[in-house]
C-alpha cells in the first residue's frame, strides 16, 4: 500500500500554503515548542493507523493525518516531531509531552473531563477479534446471543469495557488486560475466547498478529454506545485544540481526509454485522 499523490492532494496543499500564515498565527505561542508541533503515538503502533511502526514516513492513516492537520496549521513536515506515549499515559489527567495524540482515542464524555478531544477525524465500528478454532469449537456466529457465551478480555482503560458491559453482557466476568498487545496474547493463549476492537485493528490483528484469527462480526452503527469516533487527545484547557479543530474542518471539507481514509482503510471495512 502507498499514498498516491492525486489532483485533490496538490489543489489542498497549495490552498494550504496561501493559509499558512492564518494558521501559524493560531497555533503560535500555542505548542510545547514554539515553531514545532510534537505528535505522540503508540509503542509500537500498528497498521493501518502507522505503517511500519514508523510515523515519521506519514504512512498509515494516522500518520497521514497527522501530517495533514499539520501542514493546515501551518508546520512544515521537517516541523513535526514524535514522541511515543503509551495508550494510559495519554488518557490520564495532567501535563503532557506533546501537543497532541494519535492513538484510536474515542471520544467520550467521562474522558473528556480530564482531557481535551480534537473534532472527530475517524468513526469506527466495532468488531469482535477471536480465532478459527474458537469460533469452531464453540460455533461462534454473529449475534448477541452467540456472544454473550464467550469469556471476554479487553485493554482495561479501553471503551471496549462499557461496550462489552452494556451492550453484550456476558455471561461470564470479563477479564483486563494492560494493552492491545496482551489481549491479543491472551486469546492466542486460550485465556478468553474473543475482544473487541475497532475494525480496522481488529482485522489487521486476525491476519498478522493472532494465529488463526477471526473477525466474526462488526457492530450496527446505529448502536448508541458504540465509541465510534476518534479523536486527537490534548491535554486539558490545551489552547491548540482551536487550530486543529480549524485544521480538521480545513481537511475535512477540502476532501482530503476522505481521500486518506480511502488510501489507508479501504481494504478495511468488510465484515458481517451483528444482529
Amino acid at each position: 500500500m502507498k499514498i498516491v499523490t492525486s489532483a485533490i492532494t496538490i489543489a489542498f496543499l497549495a490552498a494550504t500554503g496561501a493559509m499558512a500564515a492564518e494558521h501559524g498565527s493560531c497555533a503560535a505561542g500555542k505548542t510545547l515548542e514554539e515553531g514545532v508541533l510534537t505528535v505522540a503515538t503508540g509503542n509500537p503502533a500498528y497498521y493501518p493507523w502507522v505503517m511500519n511502526d514508523d510515523p515519521e514516513s506519514g504512512e498509515g492513516f494516522e500518520a497521514a493525518v497527522a501530517y495533514a492537520v499539520a501542514e493546515a496549521m501551518g508546520f512544515a513536515r521537517d516541523e513535526v516531531v514524535w514522541v511515543r506515549s503509551s495508550f494510559d499515559e495519554g488518557i490520564q489527567p495532567g501535563v503532557k509531552d506533546f501537543d497532541f495524540s494519535m492513538q484510536q482515542y474515542s471520544i467520550t464524555a467521562e474522558r473528556d473531563l480530564m482531557v481535551d478531544f480534537s473534532a472527530p477525524y475517524y468513526s469506527a465500528a466495532m468488531a469482535v477479534l477471536t480465532t478459527e478454532a474458537i469460533a469452531a469449537d464453540k460455533g461462534v456466529e454473529p449475534t448477541m446471543e452467540s456472544l454473550r457465551t464467550l469469556i471476554w478480555g479487553a485493554g482495561a482503560n479501553t471503551t471496549a469495557v462499557p461496550m462489552l458491559m452494556n451492550v453484550v453482557q456476558p455471561d461470564s466476568d470479563l477479564m483486563l488486560y494492560d494493552d492491545t498487545a496482551d489481549v491479543s496474547q491472551a486469546i492466542q493463549a486460550g485465556q478468553i475466547d474473543a475482544a473487541l476492537f475497532d475494525l480496522p485493528t481488529a482485522l489487521y490483528l486476525a491476519a498478522v498478529v493472532v494465529e488463526g484469527g477471526k473477525v466474526i462480526g462488526q457492530f450496527p452503527a446505529d448502536r448508541s454506545e458504540t465509541p465510534d469516533q476518534f479523536g486527537m487527545l490534548m491535554e486539558e484547557g490545551n489552547p491548540l485544540k482551536e487550530c486543529v479543530d480549524a485544521a480538521i474542518a480545513e481537511i475535512t471539507e477540502s476532501g482530503l481526509l476522505a481521500q486518506i481514509e480511502t488510501t489507508w482503510l479501504a481494504e478495511t471495512t468488510g465484515a458481517p454485522v451483528i444482529e
